[in-house]
């Protein structure tokens, strides 16, 4: 999946835990509870992974479970939320067009699970 332009400047993730996937439809930002905060190797290793998903075959639900928040050391640079039913991704930053935005990844994928299993682990048990 392309990442947005400024992922290089990327400090720290907040891990966001959707608790409303239907305002996603047409939301204008992402929505939900700060579930972790990751910082240095967790950022590098997430962005990674995200790069790392191959496209996939969109269905058509996006109820979205899972976001993240990319900050800078100042300031908030873009947001993503992932539909691991649907392999849909909706990415929200500072003009980018709304064309621009829908993507799909193959949900079944190695880099999917890793962050699909990274993101479960900020659950508390």
């Amino acid at each position: 999946m392309q990442l947005p332009l400024t992922h290089g400047e990327t400090t720290l993730i907040e891990v966001v835990r959707i608790t409303d996937p239907v305002r996603h439809l047409s939301s204008e930002d992402l929505a939900g509870d700060t579930a972790a905060i990751w910082e240095g190797d967790q950022v590098q290793r997430a962005l990674s992974l995200i790069a790392e998903l191959p496209a996939g075959e969109l269905y058509r639900c996006f109820l979205p479970g899972w976001g993240i928040r990319a900050h800078s050391s100042t300031r908030q640079l873009f947001e993503i939320a992932f539909c691991f039913r649907c392999h849909g991704a909706r990415v929200w930053e500072p003009g980018l067009p709304v064309e621009q935005q829908g993507h799909t990844f193959d949900a079944k994928s190695p880099p999917a699970r890793e962050l699909l299993d990274r993101f479960s682990s900020c659950l508390p048990n």
